[in-house]
């Protein structure tokens, strides 16, 4: 099962939007640029590179900067690439990139990128993706990594299959995250998500693709643990881990096509 894209984006056939979420939350610059020159290493100056890949040394002219402080009109890096059939690297002259680094400390247009693989093949869809996920994790506001389903508890309703599980989450920074679950009779279950201090059963669930979806699907355990859920009784404790499943299958997988490293 594929997540769908939200609205104006394009999906990616060789990333997922988890893949791209994950190389731009670390990198302090993103950059498209075209390739000026690119030399393989010899395998005694690329440690711990993977088989069937190859280490290039790449100059690139700097065309336009996403995100991070200006960085002037040429950058130098080391890329991992995977090789062709005959096992020779892709030839890179005037390929047009997008890169995505880190600053190296005083040594001006010298990038380390974030993966040994961050250097991505430029197409309109996965840049315009990119800026997506950079204008959301660049605000103030953003959803925060979540670290843990602290608490779940199912309050049963006044009428028959009415009720509602509110989820308490975890997070890296602190600030609270909350999921509200409801039931009501002759209805489907509906369910939102709160980045505030307010528990809202007005709230809904995150678009496909949004920073808010990725910190969900990917950031939530696969199933309801036993300790957080504080509901009173079986039944209710049994409905609130219905509830939860039920979250995680509107959200869908968190799906990554890029190898493990």
């Amino acid at each position: 099962m594929s997540v769908p894209m939200a609205p104006g984006l394009e999906a990616d056939p060789d990333f997922s939007y988890a893949d791209l979420v994950d190389l731009a939350l670390p990198a302090q610059v993103v950059v498209r640029a075209e390739v000026r020159k690119a030399v393989r290493l010899k395998p005694e100056e690329a440690p711990g590179l993977p088989a069937g890949r190859a280490r290039l040394y790449v100059e690139a002219r700097t065309q336009a900067l996403l995100i991070g402080e200006n960085i002037g009109e040429s950058i130098r890096f080391l890329a991992d690439v995977p090789l062709d059939a005959r096992g020779k690297p892709p030839k890179l002259g005037k390929t047009q990139v997008l890169v995505l680094a880190r600053m190296v400390p005083e040594r001006p247009g010298e990038l380390q990128l974030v993966a040994p693989d961050a250097m991505l093949a430029l197409t309109p869809a996965r840049e315009a993706t990119l800026r997506s996920i950079l204008t959301e994790t660049t605000r103030p506001d953003a959803p925060p990594p979540i670290t843990a389903l602290r608490e779940a508890l199912h309050v049963t309703g006044n009428l028959a299959g009415e009720g509602e599980t509110q989820l308490f989450l975890g997070t890296a920074t602190g600030a609270p995250v909350s999921i509200s679950v409801l039931r009501r009779p002759g209805q489907p279950t509906t369910w939102g998500v709160s980045f505030t201090e307010i528990v809202d059963s007005a709230a809904r669930a995150p678009l496909p693709a949004t920073i808010a979806w990725y910190r969900l699907a990917c950031g939530l355990p696969a199933k309801l643990p036993e300790r957080a859920n504080i509901s009173d009784t079986l039944n209710d404790r049994r409905i609130a881990a219905e509830d939860y499943a039920q979250v995680l299958a509107d959200l869908g997988p968190c799906t990554r096509k890029r190898p493990k490293s």
